[in-house]
């Protein structure tokens, strides 16, 4: 071992007796140490698991589980899907029923119906009356690569020109395909189910009390109101003509 005066080389250490932190000591009475980051503690319910193994059992105990049940899978197209009545599927027109109005193409936010029509002059169907205009439907069309099935057409129509379908089948390889125009629109009328029956609590339809209305019998003149009204009215009038013409006989 190597001595020099006032040092002591071993563990690189200085005259005062203090220690520098990784074992280096310089004078001043300061001790500095190397600070940790502070150890988060662990978890309980990790402490309580005991490792891997439990967890890993209780999953294959749930897959095991699992593959007890009986599967609900539709594996569709075999399996045809049991939709809802008031599916949103493709929307089916009743030619018949529209009158050209405009107010599906208006109200339509996305400008996917397209309509065109003229106007006809019907002769008069009595003796004296007047002719009357109608409008004709020349094309009903909806691009369904544009529509995004909100309804609202269906909803405005006045006339029930318009109807939903559940049919969904109707994809494209061409997206040109998907411009239907009024006799595909009204090929879908078939798919259309029927409107669901009344609550048995609700009120009758204007249309139908109207139909069930017993007939108006014709009214009775107003002289014969009132004598069978007052029975002693005609009695009091007979006097009064009997008593005018015995003054015009003594005249």
């Amino acid at each position: 071992m190597t001595e020099h005066a006032g040092h002591e080389h071993s563990g690189h250490q200085q005259a005062g007796g203090h220690e520098q932190p990784g074992g280096h000591d310089h004078a001043g009475g300061h001790r500095h140490q190397q600070s940790q980051p502070p150890t988060r503690p662990e978890p309980e319910g990790r402490r309580r698991q005991g490792g891997i193994l439990p967890g890993l059992v209780r999953g294959l105990a749930t897959t095991a589980r699992t593959l007890a049940r009986p599967s609900h899978t539709a594996e569709y197209p075999d399996t045809r899907p049991d939709l809802p009545p008031r599916s949103r599927g493709v929307i089916a027109l009743t030619e018949e029923n529209c009158t050209s109005c405009m107010l599906c193409a208006r109200e339509c936010p996305d400008w996917c119906i397209y309509i065109d029509s003229h106007k006809e002059t019907l002769p008069a169907t009595t003796e004296g009356g007047r002719e009357r205009q109608r409008n004709v439907l020349d094309r009903f069309a909806i691009d369904f690569s544009l529509c995004m099935y909100c309804g609202i057409c269906i909803e405005v129509c006045p006339f029930d020109a318009l109807h939903w379908s559940p049919e969904f089948e109707y994809s494209e390889t061409d997206i040109r395909d998907l411009l239907h125009e009024k006799d595909r629109l009204g090929e879908w009328m078939q798919t259309v189910p029927p409107p669901p029956a009344l609550d048995p609590a609700s009120a009758e339809p204007a249309e139908v009390a109207a139909a069930n209305r017993p007939p108006r019998t014709p009214r009775e003149p107003s002289a014969a109101r009132t004598a069978r009204s007052r029975p002693g009215a005609s009695a009091t009038r007979e006097a009064a003509a009997s008593i005018t013409r015995e003054a015009e006989g003594d005249v």
